[in-house]
């Protein structure tokens, strides 16, 4: 089979099928931070590892976003694992028009004035490394110069559009 011949039977399958099916996946849940002008933060499932040297992450962010035109800007930004009990602060920072870093959010910067989301289980001091467009999102790939970790939390998960925890199998 071609990769053409895979991308025609993908779109054949129809944006509300194809979503469905990738909702299948469970993901982590992070949110994404940095400072312009002000703290800016969204929520992102599309994280993942990209490289150990040197260390890189990456995340997608749709080309739609209303956080993207000041992210964008950002040189360096933060990338927090959120915790289990994070489910409303995942939601706050998907939500259009929110005030995402009002209380209940609970932030402090760092040194890099990055906004620190608290209680996550692991925070990424990122530099942007690199930023293009893919389809209808961009992907945005950090080289880490520094990860905080919280070894008492548990991670956030998203799958099939709700928000759960992970529960160890022995």
């Amino acid at each position: 089979m071609t990769v053409d011949h895979v991308n025609d039977r993908v779109n054949d399958l129809g944006t509300d099928q194809f979503r469905a099916a990738l909702g299948r996946h469970a993901s982590g849940v992070v949110a994404i931070t940095a400072t312009v002008g002000g703290p800016v933060g969204l929520t992102a499932t599309s994280f993942t590892s990209v490289s150990l040297t040197p260390p890189l992450v990456s995340f997608y962010i749709a080309d739609s976003s209303t956080t993207w035109p000041k992210l964008r800007q950002a040189a360096v930004f933060g990338v927090h694992l959120l915790a289990e009990e994070q489910a409303g602060l995942a939601a706050r920072f998907a939500a259009r028009g929110a005030d995402r870093f009002a209380p209940p959010t609970v932030w402090r910067s760092s040194e890099e004035d990055v906004p620190l989301i608290d209680d996550a289980v692991a925070h990424l001091i990122c530099d942007r490394h690199e930023t293009r467009p893919i389809g209808d999102h961009w992907l945005v790939v950090g080289q880490v110069r520094r990860a905080l970790l919280n070894n008492q939390k548990s991670p956030l998960l998203y799958h099939e559009g709700a928000f759960g925890g992970f529960a160890r199998h022995l």
